[in-house]
């Protein structure tokens, strides 16, 4: 851990997890307003811990031989302490099945318009000629014309006159 000092100073004032720290000391049986040096003090604590645990797991990834952090650093700093590494595991296994179930969904569905084409893309295509699905000029415009009318009466001929 840090010393007293450094700690005073780094974290003068600020509390990370006050909501969070008020919640836990009364679902475990504080009162509903807990001491502020409670929290203060926890909040201390918890921050610390947090620190301590990041400089440990940069510290293993430097000694490895790299410059960013990865989740087997966490696991090794946190080794030695069974609760922690199997909540641990359980969270990085939690967080894959919802991984996988998000997979599940198909996000597309009842989106509607993202086949639609930009202006400076609708004029590129009407000048170069092309043709929409429906056989129209592929102006996004949709004027009742279906290509129908080819089908119908053949293609369009010149009338000389």
């Amino acid at each position: 851990m840090t010393e007293p000092r450094a700690r005073a100073a780094r974290h003068k004032g600020q509390l990370n997890f006050e909501k969070e720290l008020r919640g836990l000391l009364y679902a475990h049986g504080d009162d509903e307003d807990p001491l502020p040096e409670t929290v203060r003090v926890l909040d201390e604590i918890t921050t610390d811990f947090i620190i301590e645990t990041c400089h440990a797991a940069s510290r293993h990834a430097t000694l490895n031989g790299r410059q960013k952090v990865k989740l087997e650093d966490f696991k090794f700093v946190v080794r030695k302490d069974d609760r922690l590494l199997g909540r641990m595991m359980e969270l990085i296994g939690m967080e894959k099945e919802l991984k996988e179930a998000r997979k599940g969904f198909n996000t597309d569905e009842g989106k509607v318009g993202l086949e639609r084409t930009g202006p400076k893309k609708r004029r590129r295509a009407m000048k170069a000629g092309e043709k929409d699905e429906d056989g129209d000029a592929a102006d996004g415009i949709d004027d009742g014309e279906d290509g129908m009318e080819d089908l119908m009466f053949g293609p369009p001929t010149s009338v000389a006159g």
